[in-house]
C-alpha cells in the first residue's frame, strides 16, 4: 500500500510536517503541493524550499490543479500545470474536482493528454467518486472515494467494473479516521481494490492539514 499525501498546510506554518516527509519517500505515492488552491500567482519561497528537499529525497511531487468538474478552461488548467513544473519542479499533477460523467470523458481524455505533453507524470484524477468506467484508462491514478470514515464504513459501494483494473489505478482518500483505526482504514482500502490511500484523522473544513499516522505506522 502506498500513501498519497495531500498536505494542505503552509510549510512556514508547520515546517515539522514537511520535514517529516523527507525520509518517507519509500512509503509515499506522492505529495500534493497546494500553495494557493493551485500554484498561486507567483512562486512561494517556502514551497520552493520544501519541494526541493522532498525532491532531493526522492519524493514524487504532484501539483494541485483545480479542474472545476470539467468546466474550467483547458488553457487555465494547463497554465497551472506549467507553473507547478517551472516553480516547484513538480513531477505530475493532481487534478482535483475532476469530472466523473460519461459526457465529460472525451474532454477529460484530451486534457490529460495535453498535460502529459507538458511533462506531467503521473496524472492523478480526483472526482472523489467512482466515475464512468472509461476514466480508469485516462489517468495514472483515479481517486474513487474522498469522504468521511463513517461514510466509508457504512455507505461505500465498489462497482463491479473496477475489478477489471489493477488496484494500482485506484486511490481512496478518507478523513475523520480515529487514529487507532488508521491501520484498519489502510487494510480496508486494499480489500476494496485500492493500492493507494490517504487516511487522515482530520475533519472538515481542512482535514488534510496534518500528516496521516499511516506513514509512521508503516515504518514501525
Amino acid at each position: 500500500m502506498s500513501i498519497l499525501v495531500p498536505l494542505y498546510v503552509h510549510p512556514a506554518v508547520d515546517p515539522v510536517a514537511w520535514q517529516r516527509l523527507v525520509p518517507m519517500a519509500d512509503r509515499v505515492y506522492g505529495v500534493v503541493l497546494n500553495p494557493a488552491s493551485g500554484p498561486g500567482g507567483q512562486p512561494d519561497p517556502a514551497f520552493v524550499t520544501a519541494a526541493r528537499a522532498l525532491r532531493s529525497a526522492g519524493v514524487r511531487l504532484l501539483g494541485y490543479v483545480d479542474a472545476g468538474y470539467g468546466e474550467r478552461p483547458a488553457d487555465a488548467v494547463a497554465a497551472d500545470v506549467v507553473r507547478h513544473r517551472d516553480w516547484y519542479a513538480a513531477d505530475g499533477c493532481f487534478l482535483d474536482r475532476a469530472p466523473s460523467g460519461a459526457d465529460r470523458l472525451t474532454a477529460c481524455r484530451r486534457l490529460v493528454r495535453r498535460v502529459r505533453r507538458l511533462g506531467a507524470r503521473p496524472v492523478v484524477l480526483n472526482p472523489g467518486v467512482h466515475p464512468a468506467p472509461g476514466y480508469a484508462r485516462v489517468a495514472d491514478l483515479v481517486v474513487t472515494f474522498e469522504g468521511h470514515w463513517s461514510t466509508y464504513v457504512s455507505a461505500y459501494h465498489r462497482p463491479r467494473w473496477t475489478e477489471r483494473h489493477a488496484a494500482e489505478r485506484f486511490c481512496h482518500l478518507i478523513y475523520g479516521v480515529p487514529e487507532a483505526l488508521v491501520p484498519l482504514a489502510v487494510r480496508t482500502a486494499g480489500e476494496r481494490g485500492a493500492a493507494v490511500c490517504g487516511p487522515v484523522t482530520g475533519e472538515l473544513p481542512n482535514p488534510w492539514a496534518e500528516l496521516t499516522p499511516a506513514l509512521a505506522q508503516a515504518g514501525d
